[in-house]
Parts: structure tokens; C-alpha cells; sequence
């Protein structure tokens, strides 16, 4: 019979967020005493968490076609999606994507999944309605506003606008660096110079080698050690 016990050990490594600990202790475990495809989920999961993406693809992708279980599989296409959002496969992300929405499975996180990746193939009208109609599912969500902000700013549709969502993502996590970005972005579109470059700075000491902070801090006048020309 197979043992449940260091999956479980592994699962509440995973929850306490100690991904070195729950890789360690299922890099340990024995695949002929476990199920496989729980194990194949935990695998992707922390390799996913780790960044190794194209491991976490491997174990993901063995769940996704081994599983009967429609939210496990569902998971699973979020997590894909989110991968490949993060590893420039805009279309691969599209595709598990529009999987989850034809079985009936739509959230704030699918729509902003489809607008990010509308955002990322050049489709800026598909991005704003995606993040439009992520807030519809939670309008306080830090991630739609900021999207939706950024991409109001980026193409100058509504400035206003792209000031109030991008403040109120920073609101809700003020020390994220891309959302502190977005504002200063925002900032500098609608003229206020000063409150930009202080809010680029921040963002730079936060994440100092993210190259589109770095590039919007150039625009700004800021260099990457934080002096303002």
C-alpha cells in the first residue's frame, strides 16, 4: 500500500513556504511507494516556486494528462499558463488558458492570465477588457489594477484612471517593485515628474536589475544608481 507520510511531510514544507525543505524531502522519496501523480504534483508545484521551470512543465504536464481529477487539473493549467506567461510563451499560456475557460473554469487569475498574455502578443484592447473583467471577480485585486493601470498609462487612454488603479495596487502591497513601477509610470505620463522619480527610485532599490524598471528609470531622467540627471 502506498505511504502517505512523506507526502504529507512534503505538503506542509510546501504550505510553510520551505521550498528547499519540500524538494529535499521529496527528492527522498521512493516513486514505487507513493502515488506518482501526487508526487508529480508536489514536484511541479516546487519547482514552479524554485523557478525551475522547465522541470516543473515535466511534472505539471504528467498530472494534467494522468489525473481524473478536474480541479487538480485545473490547478495545474494555472500553474502552466503562469510558466509560460514567465518564460515569454505568450500562445503556450493562451492555449492551457483557454483549456481551463472551456471547462467552465474562470477566475480573477485566468483573466489576468489572458490579459497579460494579450499585453505580451501586442493586443492592448484584448488586455484592458481581460483586466477589466478581472476586477469584475474581485475589484480589489493588486495584480488586475495594476495591469489595467499600467496599460492605461503605456497607450495614454485614461491617465486619470491609470493613476487610481495603479495607486490602489500600491496601496495594497506597497513594496511590490512592478507596482511601485507602474505608478511611477503613471506619474510621469500625467506630468508629476517628482513623484515619479521618487517612486522609481524606490522601485530600483527594491529590484535594482529588473531591466524595465531600469528602462523607465532612464526615461525618468534616473540613472541605476539612483542619481537624477
Amino acid at each position: 500500500m502506498p505511504s502517505l507520510e512523506p507526502l504529507r511531510d512534503a505538503a506542509r514544507a510546501y504550505a510553510a513556504g520551505n521550498w528547499d525543505a519540500c524538494l529535499g524531502i521529496l527528492d527522498g522519496v521512493d516513486s514505487t511507494l507513493v502515488n506518482h501523480l501526487e508526487l508529480a504534483y508536489l514536484l511541479g508545484l516546487v519547482h514552479a516556486r524554485l523557478e525551475h521551470w522547465d522541470t516543473s512543465l515535466l511534472y505539471l504536464e504528467q498530472v494534467v494528462t494522468g489525473s481524473d481529477e478536474a480541479l487538480r487539473i485545473c490547478q495545474c493549467r494555472l500553474v502552466l499558463s503562469w510558466i509560460y506567461l514567465r518564460t515569454g510563451r505568450a500562445r503556450l499560456a493562451e492555449y492551457e488558458l483557454e483549456r481551463l475557460a472551456g471547462s467552465g473554469f474562470e477566475s480573477v487569475q485566468t483573466c489576468t492570465g489572458f490579459a497579460f498574455a494579450s499585453w505580451a502578443q501586442g493586443h492592448g484592447d484584448d488586455a484592458l477588457r481581460w483586466y477589466e473583467k478581472a476586477l469584475v471577480f474581485d475589484e480589489d485585486n493588486a495584480n488586475a489594477l495594476n495591469g489595467l493601470g499600467y496599460v492605461l498609462a503605456i497607450t495614454g487612454k485614461d491617465l486619470p484612471r491609470a493613476l487610481a488603479c495603479c495607486r490602489r495596487a500600491v496601496t495594497l502591497s506597497p513594496e511590490n517593485p512592478a507596482y511601485l513601477d507602474s505608478l511611477a509610470w503613471a506619474c510621469f505620463r500625467s506630468g508629476r515628474n517628482d513623484e515619479g522619480r521618487e517612486l522609481i527610485l524606490h522601485a530600483l532599490a527594491l529590484n535594482p536589475m529588473h531591466e524595465e524598471i531600469r528602462g523607465h528609470a532612464r526615461a525618468m531622467g534616473v540613472d541605476s544608481g539612483g542619481t537624477v540627471s
